[in-house]
């Protein structure tokens, strides 16, 4: 079976991913879409309203989480599909949206076609996926499954001191239906690679086992501010220099216990961040992943370490809160075998894949059956304005889609 006869609209898909990626739109064709701005209410607007227009029932929950439900000929747990609509700051059009597309594309197709299901058939916009704006990432999915307090993710704040709960319900988007675990067949979740092996390889699928385990820490640290002339360098305590240390340390730790683990410094704030004043402050914060959750272990150990050494050596104090873990997560066998076919009898080339990057399928994976599908993105680039994946190999991921939700919901 050909894409053309999983009867994918490749035209309508085109012009869905055209205008919803219009919202939010940066001078340079990139994507400034944070979770709960205006721009995200616009974004979720249209969603809704292309959701109502396929025949969905809509409904929102207190997260903001949306779900449109197409019935089943039987009152089953539904196939769900789902991904998110904000982005980071000069994102690109493709990350969390594509994925969102690709599932009302299979819903529009369903209708069509006039197929019906034996399972309901669900497409979901979950909120904040990025944490971009309010951290952690994936913070409603998280809510959903158990793992983060309603409270917690409701008093994120954002770096303006605004709240997650205030903003949901300045946007319209703060709903009644209760945040909380809900029986599903499967979920799926269509997303770009966010890496380079599907299109080094010459592929168009990537059929997801498992998402790496990630580890985010915040670092503080303490030393004192003084003038940057009179101060001689004996008796200074610069949290800069620490900062340095433990910044080039991350990378070290990721060098020298090699394989899969990568490690990153991506965010770091320096007070009083002017020329003639020794930083007294400094923030940052550390991103380290691998596919195994022993060596993201021996990774924080290792971090704990560098730490404490940087800040001896500068004689600065400091607080170092390892504030989010998700380990390894494995994809349910029955969903990525379903997967498998799909792309199969969709033509697809494809290959088995890891994911790198978190999604609100890792949460989803701890309440019922998940898989993922990945789709290229052009030299491995995601999370700028240069991210791209071809329309080739988005028609070959939706069909790869539709299959499988098919598979899984059951024709009548």
């Amino acid at each position: 079976m050909s894409s053309h006869l999983a009867n994918i609209d490749r035209k309508r898909l085109e012009q869905s991913i055209d205008e919803l990626g219009r919202i939010g739109e940066t001078p340079r064709g990139g994507l400034t879409r944070l979770a709960l701005t205006d721009e995200d209410k616009r974004g979720r607007d249209l969603m809704v309203r292309w959701m109502r227009e396929a025949g969905l029932r809509v409904t929102v929950d207190q997260m903001g989480n949306i779900f449109g439900e197409r019935a089943g000929s039987q009152a089953l747990p539904p196939v769900m599909m789902g991904s998110h609509v904000d982005s980071v700051p000069t994102g690109g059009k493709y990350d969390g949206q594509l994925g969102v597309l690709c599932g009302l594309e299979t819903i529009r197709a369903l209708n069509a076609q006039k197929i019906r299901t034996r399972h309901p058939v669900t497409l979901a916009i979950f909120t904040s996926e990025e944490g971009a704006r309010f951290q952690p990432a994936m913070i409603a999915s998280g809510v959903m499954a158990g793992k983060i307090a309603l409270e917690d993710a409701y008093n994120a704040r954002d770096k303006d001191g605004i709240r997650l709960v205030d903003e949901l319900e300045r946007i319209g988007y703060l709903g009644s239906e209760p945040c909380v675990p809900r029986p599903f067949r499967a979920y799926l979740e269509l997303h770009i690679e966010q890496g380079p092996l599907l299109e080094e390889a010459g592929l168009s699928v990537g059929v997801v086992d498992g998402i790496v385990a990630i580890s985010w820490a915040r670092l503080t640290i303490h030393g004192v501010q003084d003038h940057a002339g009179p101060t001689p360098m004996r008796i200074r305590h610069d949290a800069l220099v620490a900062a340095a240390e433990v910044v080039t340390g991350a990378r070290t730790i990721a060098t020298e216990l090699g394989g899969d683990l990568v490690t990153t410094v991506g965010n770091l704030v320096v007070h009083p961040n002017i020329v003639n004043a020794i930083p007294g402050k400094v923030t940052m914060s550390i991103d380290m992943r691998d596919p195994r959750d022993e060596t993201l272990e021996v990774a924080r150990r290792c971090l704990d370490a560098v730490v404490e050494v940087a800040c001896e050596r500068e004689g600065v104090r400091y607080e170092l809160e390892h504030y989010w873990r998700v380990p390894y997560t494995p994809f349910a066998h029955d969903v990525v075998a379903a997967i498998e076919r799909a792309a199969n009898a969709a033509g697809a080339r494809w290959r088995h894949i890891l994911s790198g990057a978190g999604h609100d399928a890792q949460y989803m994976a701890a309440i019922g059956p998940a898989g993922m599908i990945f789709v290229p993105s052009r030299g491995g680039r995601s999370h700028c304005e240069e991210e791209f994946t071809p329309m080739d190999d988005i028609e070959h991921g939706a069909a790869t889609l539709f299959l499988a939700v098919l598979d899984l919901a059951g024709r009548v």
